[in-house]
């Protein structure tokens, strides 16, 4: 699984642990062992710049998927074909500010982040309240199954 993750921001983030997060979470979900993703951190200014964009929403946001080769998550020791999965936004700031409010650290907020992007980017959604729910539920239990192995 080739998982690249790149800080271009000035915060100190550990890079190993978001790419060992990811490769938790695509081992989870069946992904081929060969699927790419990136994971890029950013300044606000770029994250507002990417929201607008492709959003058409004003100022920034918490994370960002995009999507490149539609992969879905494979069932038991069934695996999806090769390709690249895509890649995830993160704005560590607005993710501190997100922690704070929800009473947890920033690098918390941000493994949940990933994991919420790495589910956009295998096609998860929340736009309705079933689709949220199973989203949820599913981005809760990885990310409490992650910590719990550390």
């Amino acid at each position: 699984m080739s998982v690249d993750v790149a800080n271009e921001t000035g915060a100190a983030i550990e890079l190993t642990e978001f790419a060992a997060v990811t490769r938790f979470v695509l081992d989870e979900m069946h992904v081929h062992p060969q699927a790419e993703v990136f994971i890029r951190f950013v300044e606000e200014d770029e994250m507002a710049e990417l929201h607008e964009k492709w959003l058409d929403l004003p100022g920034p946001t918490d994370v960002m998927s995009f999507p490149m080769d539609e992969l879905r998550p494979g069932k038991d020791a069934e695996h999806l074909s090769e390709g690249c999965l895509g890649d995830i936004v993160i704005c560590p700031s607005v993710a501190a500010k997100q922690a704070r409010d929800a009473g947890h650290s920033s690098a918390e907020e941000m493994l949940l982040l990933t994991i919420h992007g790495l589910l956009h980017l295998l096609g998860f959604d929340h736009a309705e309240p079933a689709d949220e729910k199973v989203m949820f539920d599913l981005q809760r239990k990885l990310l409490l199954t992650f910590l719990a192995g550390r």
